[in-house]
């Protein structure tokens, strides 16, 4: 008489929203990973994957990691070497450090001074504002008075 057949509303994750916020899986120094690595939280790559890198939240990449492979997450920090296709549905951070050979897709894009990037961004959810025309236009400027003296 009083079942519901809905799960309690604690069990439902949503789709974007990582499972385990707090919580970093971590490939440490020294590691190298060949394959498919999918997480439903955080991951900080400090080793080297070579494969895709699938996250629900952040995938972080270390100054001595590298990553040769595509990478889909929510947001990221580079700090290391990425070779390879980025998606990322919200924030892509390019640390100083950051060297990235591959194709960007994300919504959000900060690129600190020294990072290294080479491929194309596809910035996307941004609403182009149309600049005036009137205001794009140069108008000559008025002639200056000859500095000659006369005598």
């Amino acid at each position: 008489m009083f079942r519901s057949d809905k799960p309690a509303p604690e069990t439902m994750n949503k789709p974007n929203e990582p499972v385990s916020p707090g919580k970093i899986n971590s490939i440490m120094e020294g590691t190298s990973i060949e394959g498919e690595i999918k997480s439903d939280s955080n991951i900080r790559i400090d080793g080297r994957v070579k494969g895709t890198v699938n996250a629900r939240g952040r995938v972080i990449v270390g100054q001595s990691g590298i990553i040769e492979g595509e990478v889909i997450c929510q947001s990221s920090d580079v700090e290391g070497t990425v070779i390879g296709k980025i998606n990322c549905q919200d924030l892509l951070s390019l640390k100083a450090t950051a060297k990235l050979q591959g194709d960007i897709n994300t919504k959000k894009l900060a690129i600190e001074p020294g990072a290294v990037f080479t491929g194309n961004c596809s910035m996307a959810g941004g609403v182009v504002k149309e600049m005036d025309p009137a205001r794009l236009q140069t108008a000559p400027r008025p002639e200056q008075p000859s500095a000659q003296a006369s005598r």
